[in-house]
């Protein structure tokens, strides 16, 4: 792949330092950037600032490791910092450990030349040269390290038009999707949120020459998280205000909503799922337009969960949990068994009622913001995958939080709430609501141990694996409602649920 470069003139430190948190944000394990300059250039400025920005302490002291090689810093990734000034041979870089360095942190390397061609493949490097009263900077590479750091300057850019350009950036969140979050910081203004989505690739076909993502209906670009955003905050949702926007290339500033989650020392508190299944039945009490303007004349339509976005869903049990499990792919007596009996159960939700789904309405999603009063006291946020389907969805995506142990009490009360909050709303089929339910909690935690068993083999996130004990719990508690008996002898007959070490 041909190397590409892009240039910025830095005037002063400060700008040196930005230019440092911008490589920052975007760094990842097994990311080499290599530093080049004169004395004097910025090397240990930029240094300084990158590593602060990692480790998110704007004190941290960060001395020259010229006389050590190397020194190393634990942030929101393991970074190492090489200084080769001194190195007596480029195979010393082994006695140092460089390449076990790179498997769970990043290496930031001075004097690179000095190591001859043991820079490993996909290294990004940065130089640095003085030009009038400062330096050009210029950033040159290939490959997946050099786009995200192109793509962080581009959202600096970005922040530039919209006033922040000079604003501290800080790692907040990344999800299980390509989207990531910071915390962005300006003297005498309240704290936004920088949002950086990447338009949605793809990947291979899964079925009827379909990606999954297609199938599953996942939102292809930030339009849809602007349009959901519109529509929630016209329907009384706090949502965060949007301030500027991007939507060719997926960048959002919005409103800090509060930085208080959902969950208390960790743990689910029984009035606040309470108070979010409220704001749930609200919601879903309300009639929905599913043509959404995201910009004018940019419209985003809401998709259904449709039978086929369903079906895709739990096949990832299928195609990724079973053979984590089993030590062998789904054989063709499970698939046959499998798929009828879900298709049976999906045919019981035609014709039910359809609302504003959001998809993953859970506890990483809910900022609790107890100083207000009534639905004001939920900040939502991660809705851009909605799609027009069962209320029942959401309910369960709530109460069987993934990412928390929520006990059958809690989530007991969080539907009953919802229940009574429906009924005294108006009327409301309870019966087929609590039926939809089970469904829809049976078909999103077989999806989720699916998701969670593909996270750690195909993408190398493993940190997923520790909720499966918790999804198989979630599972068998949806599988125990009477219509889905035939679903629940068929995962006992296969072993399906249970308890495995992976």
């Amino acid at each position: 792949m041909a190397g590409q470069a892009i240039e910025r003139f830095l005037p002063d430190e400060a700008a040196t330092a930005r230019l440092g948190e911008d490589l920052a944000m975007a760094l990842r394990p097994g990311d080499v950037l290599a530093l080049s300059g004169d004395l004097g250039a910025g090397k240990s400025t930029l240094a300084r600032a990158l590593i602060r920005a990692l480790a998110d302490d704007a004190a941290l002291e960060v001395p020259s490791p010229t006389f050590t090689l190397v020194q190393s810093y634990e942030g929101r990734l393991p970074v190492h910092h090489f200084d080769l000034y001194r190195l007596s041979s480029p195979h010393e870089l082994d006695e140092l450990g460089f390449d076990e360095m790179l498997a769970d942190g990043a290496a930031l390397v001075e004097w690179p030349e000095r190591a001859a061609d043991l820079m490993p493949p996909g290294t990004v490097t940065l130089e640095l040269v003085h030009q009038g009263a400062g330096r050009l900077a210029r950033l040159s590479g290939a490959g997946e390290a050099f786009a995200r750091m192109a793509r962080s300057l581009s959202l600096r850019d970005f922040l530039e038009t919209a006033g922040w350009g000079h604003a501290r950036r800080r790692h907040l969140t990344g999800d299980a999707s390509a989207r990531a979050y910071e915390t962005v910081s300006l003297d005498g203004a309240a704290d936004r949120i920088a949002m950086n989505a990447p338009p949605l690739v793809l990947g291979p076909p899964v079925r009827d020459g379909k990606a999954y993502a297609e199938i599953a209906h996942t939102a292809r670009s930030v339009a849809a998280f602007v349009a959901v955003d519109r529509a929630m905050k016209a329907g009384g949702v706090s949502v965060p205000e949007i301030y500027a926007q991007d939507l060719d290339q997926g960048f959002l500033l919005m409103e800090h909503l509060g930085k208080e989650g959902f969950l208390i020392d960790g743990k689910p508190v029984a009035e606040r799922y309470v108070a979010a299944a409220e704001l749930l039945a609200m919601m879903h009490g309300q009639e929905w337009a599913w043509r959404l303007e995201a910009a004018p004349g940019l419209f985003h339509e809401v998709p259904p969960f449709d039978p086929d976005a369903m079906e895709v869903e739990v096949d990832l049990l299928l195609d990724w949990y079973v053979p984590a499990v089993t030590g062998a792919p789904a054989g063709e007596e499970l698939r046959a068994g499998y798929h009828r009996e879900w298709r049976a159960l999906f045919a019981r939700l035609e014709g039910g009622e359809t609302t504003l789904m959001q998809r993953d309405f859970h506890s990483p999603n809910i900022i609790w913001r107890g100083q207000r009063s009534g639905f004001d006291r939920l900040g939502i946020i991660d809705f851009q995958d909605a799609l027009v389907g069962p209320p029942a969805y959401d309910v369960a995506s709530l109460a069987f939080d993934a990412r928390v142990t929520v006990p059958p009490a809690i989530e007991q009360a969080t539907a009953e709430a919802y229940i009574a909050a429906r009924h005294a709303a108006g009327p409301f089929d309870e019966q087929s609501f609590r039926e939809a339910y089970a469904i829809m909690a049976a078909q999103r935690n077989s999806k989720i141990l699916g998701i969670f068993v593909r996270l750690d083999r195909r993408d190398g996130k493993p940190g997923y694996l520790k909720h499966l004990p918790r999804i198989r719990d979630y599972l068998r508690r949806a599988l125990a409602h009477p219509s889905l008996a035939g679903l629940r002898a068929l995962y006992e007959a296969h072993g399906l649920l249970e308890e495995r070490t992976l």
